[in-house]
């Protein structure tokens, strides 16, 4: 996958974690191109840990999207920090199985509304 793909996917799965009504179909759509395990494993390894507090804030603010320029900065602040450091990749390997279990449901979601993309296309 290119840069600018997963770029996208990475856009895409940041909507999961706005604090307001999550269109999991459209989400679907955007990424179903790609192999869902890599799609998952950048979910989890990827998005989620720059995204999570977002949903994590007593008092969120509310907001519709994240700014897409610094989602893909922070991200790849994120996966060089982990590359240059034992610790960080030890920490955020805690953190990653975490969110795993924090946010399992909104993989369920998105297994879901593939399914029934994948079923309508084959009907």
């Amino acid at each position: 996958m290119s840069k600018q793909e997963r770029a996208d996917i990475r856009w895409a799965l940041s909507d999961a974690f706005v604090d307001n009504e999550v269109d999991y179909a459209a989400i679907v759509r955007q990424v179903k191109k790609f192999d869902m395990t890599e799609v998952k494993n950048i979910l989890y390894s990827e998005v989620a840990p720059v995204c999570h507090s977002n949903l994590e804030s007593i008092l969120p603010t509310i907001w519709l999207c994240f700014n897409r320029e610094e989602l893909e900065s922070d991200i790849e602040k994120m996966l060089e920090a982990r590359k240059q450091s034992f610790l960080r990749r030890q920490l955020d390997t805690l953190l990653i199985k975490w969110l795993h279990y924090r946010y399992k449901y909104i993989w369920l979601e998105i297994a879901k509304h593939y399914k029934h993309i994948q079923h309508q296309q084959h009907s």
